[in-house]
């Protein structure tokens, strides 16, 4: 019994221990303070992203996010430096006094460099690699746009993302673009929040995305974190600049493709304690289908049939405490107009907004965007009756991150509403049409934590489908371990779910209408005849990779990808009778390898990137490669600066794909209209020129494409500070034919654009 009574008494001893260290332990935690706030660029208040802050003489830092915020949690009480650094701007240096359970709101200004060498010992990107898993996702500034020989004199991401590993690109007229085996509907593209259902212009050339309005994009080929829903290959996500918040500014500029302008300035300027009030404006308008008339009427003297108009405003209001406001809207419009063949148009509205809340003491920053887009879409082909689509929707989320030692916690909601109208009628005159309504509620936890050696980032997203009623639990994960401070191996996988449909087929080769469909109510047949169990196409991504870091300037990248669609599902392009399902179920995979070098220092910027990529569709009949299927694709940037004051530079771009898989000829026939039923005069009837094709779909290959561009640029500054920049091109140098597509039934070859010299200036004030 005293022996129980012994042993009961010193567990209570033990637990009494436990108990007190663990309340020193939690009395500890308690007692630290936490340092967070934002960082600004001196000349214009605009925050300045991925700069990196750090306590002297500690190893707690952190990178600024895309607002220009960071949070140090956890800081012992004391008088400490903080450092905030970034390339191009002076070092800037604030003395803090953290105390225990107190926040410290802090604001940094960095000034530009007066020096133009760009060697900084703390380097952001190196803490990014080390710190995040940042797989199969790159970030693209406007300097790393601007990179490249621009195509019509001005740079623009649609240029830039061709020159990315895993990105294939099929053509210059109408091309698309298609991230590593996705098709365009998969990829999601997002402005400031909101979701673009088409970004690109139909000249293939230029984005509806203002450069010089820019002021990050991050690009997720694949394995993309629960943040992002309804898409299953990869998001393309832009933000704009709030715009100068201490003086008015802008930019003018003209070259033979088009013209633009660019406000911004202060309606309220930014005070000592950081509150603001800005705009900013941005318009181009293409009048390439007038001046090649003039200019390039070698191509066509008829013109390049291919005009547009864009228009983005911004106001951004930010307070002291650094929370923000945000109130955008835009109008996108193209058209393609080829004289007697067909008339392609459509025109993009919207607006919306975005507010960032940071409460005083707390560590939870939050965020919400609201919005509501409309895109119409028509087709006139000559002879044939038209083609027209439109969506038209809102999007409302909320996000919430909260900070932890090394690392933070993310968790959010969004609701998607949109309503599509579609109306079509195949070869043989039967309509598909669809006129429905869909709502999408989305739900999504994401943690991401870094310790010496090891990074992880698991998440969870639920997406339901109200018009399908079902539901699409969606878990996903990346992580890296830091083998050396050099060397990093990554992976990343996740479940990924969509209900979009485009009504553009993976078999077209050449098809500028894209409409959109929501996912069909109707029960769809698997490719082995058995009923589907879920009505959405769904994709499975496994990726790895190795980050290594050959001295400080360059980094190599390679990461190996799979991605199993397992459910496609396309509009039934085939359909004969009324009866007839209207859709489709197919299966793909694509699967590759990507590899980026990259070389940025001092006046010197290299790109070399290079695609293993294989992509296959099985549609129930046989397995074919679609027409994007590109299994060798080269990329190869050089950029140099030079010059007293570095007013001078030289880009240089040669990209080398092999070639696209099409369907060969097998023979030719007569083919009737049967206009008169079972009376048409059929032995005297003219028929149009009938193909047959090979019983093996995309059984061929075009041959390769290579094309070298070149453009230089002189710079002449101002007193005032303002900048006149010449930019002189010449886009496909060599003039080398690279073919677009073979008209079978006039036997004729047409290529994609020839040698292209191009001049231009912009004014910078």
């Amino acid at each position: 019994m005293n022996l129980s009574l012994l042993a009961i008494e010193l567990n209570m001893k033990k637990f009494l221990i436990t108990l007190l260290i663990s309340a020193s332990l939690l009395s500890v935690f308690a007692q630290q303070g936490t340092v967070r706030g934002f960082v600004y660029e001196e000349s214009t208040g605009e925050p300045i992203i991925f700069s990196t802050v750090i306590i002297k003489g500690t190893t707690m830092g952190a990178s600024t996010d895309i607002n220009g915020f960071f949070s140090l949690v956890n800081v012992p009480p004391g008088s400490y430096t903080l450092i905030s650094t970034f390339i191009g701007y002076d070092t800037a240096s604030v003395a803090i006094d953290v105390v225990a359970n107190k926040t410290n709101n802090i604001k940094v200004f960095l000034e530009e460099s007066a020096i133009k060498i760009r060697e900084i010992e703390i380097s952001a990107e190196k803490s990014e690699r080390t710190s995040k898993v940042n797989i199969s996702v790159q970030t693209i500034t406007p300097k790393k746009i601007n990179k490249i020989p621009t195509i019509g004199g001005e740079a623009d991401i649609a240029q830039f993302l061709q020159t990315m590993p895993g990105v294939i690109f099929t053509g210059d007229q109408g091309g698309q673009i298609y991230i590593r085996g996705g098709t365009p509907v998969q990829t999601k593209y997002l402005l400031d929040g909101m979701p673009i259902y088409n970004p690109i212009h139909s000249i293939g050339l230029f984005s509806i995305f203002e450069t010089d309005a820019m002021k990050n994009v991050d690009v997720y080929t694949g394995g993309f974190g629960g943040q992002f829903g309804n898409r299953i290959s990869a998001v393309v996500d832009v933000t704009t600049r709030d715009g100068n918040k201490k003086e008015l500014s802008g930019k003018v500029s003209a070259n033979p493709f088009l013209a633009k302008l660019l406000l911004e300035g202060p309606l309220k300027k930014i005070d000592e304690k950081g509150s603001s009030v800005s705009f900013l404006l941005s318009t181009k308008y293409s009048y390439l289908d007038k001046s090649s008339k003039a200019l390039y009427s070698y191509v066509d003297s008829n013109g390049i049939p291919f005009n547009f108009r864009d228009f983005y405003g911004k106001i951004s209001a930010t307070s002291s405490t650094g929370s923000k406001f945000n109130l955008f809207g835009f109008n996108y419009s193209d058209e393609a107009n080829f004289q007697g063949v067909s008339n392609f148009a459509w025109d993009a509205i919207g607006g919306g907004g975005n507010f960032i809340i940071i409460p005083g003491r707390s560590n939870i920053y939050f965020r919400t965007n609201f919005n509501y887009s409309s895109y119409d879409v028509s087709l006139q082909e000559a002879e044939d009756k038209p083609r027209q689509s439109s969506i038209k929707g809102f999007n409302l989320g909320m996000d919430f991150t909260y900070f932890i030692s090394n690392g933070q916690i993310d968790y959010g909601l969004d609701v998607t509403g949109f309503k599509t109208t579609f109306e079509f009628f195949n070869p043989l005159g039967i309509i598909i049409d669809q006129n429905q309504n869909t709502t999408e509620l989305g739900a999504y936890f994401s943690m991401k934590k870094h310790w010496d050696k090891f990074v992880i980032e698991p998440s969870l997203r639920l997406q339901y489908y109200g018009s399908l009623g079902e539901i699409s639990p969606e878990p996903r994960l990346g992580m890296k371990y830091n083998i050396t401070d050099d060397l990093r191996i990554k992976v990343a996988t996740g479940i990924f779910s969509q209900n979009l449909i485009s009504t553009k087929s993976d078999k077209d080769v050449v098809n500028l209408f894209t409409g959109f469909l929501s996912g069909p109510e109707e029960t769809l047949t698997t490719i082995d005849g058995d009923d589907a169990k879920s009505k959405l196409q769904k994709a499975f991504h496994i990726i790895g990779g190795v980050e290594y870091d050959l001295g400080k300037r360059i980094t190599i990248n390679v990461e190996p990808y799979y991605k199993d669609f397992f459910q496609l599902i396309n509009l039934n392009r085939n359909k004969l009778f009324p009866e007839d399902s209207d859709y489709l179920i197919e299966e793909g995979a694509a699967y590759g390898l990507d590899v980026l070098v990259n070389y940025d220092y001092n006046q010197i910027f290299l790109w070399a990137a290079y695609s293993l990529g294989y992509v296959e569709r099985n549609d129930g009949n046989q397995v074919y490669n679609p027409h994007y299927d590109r299994r060798h694709n080269v990329n190869l940037i050089a950029s140099y600066s030079f010059g007293e004051d570095l007013d001078w530079e030289v880009n240089a771009r040669w990209n080398f794909g092999t070639g696209f898989p099409f369907t060969q000829t097998k023979g030719f026939y007569e083919q009737l209209v049967l206009g008169g039923g079972i009376d048409t005069e059929y032995e005297t009837e003219n028929g149009n020129l009938g193909i047959i094709y090979a019983d093996e779909l995309n059984g061929g290959r075009l041959p390769d494409y290579h094309r070298l561009d070149f453009s230089v640029k002189k710079k002449v500054y101002f007193k005032n500070e303002s900048l006149l920049e010449i930019q002189a091109g010449v886009t496909n140098i060599y003039d080398r034919a690279n073919i677009f597509y073979f008209d079978r039934v006039r036997f004729t070859r047409i290529n994609q654009l020839p040698i292209l010299p191009t001049l231009g200036m912009s004014f910078s004030f």
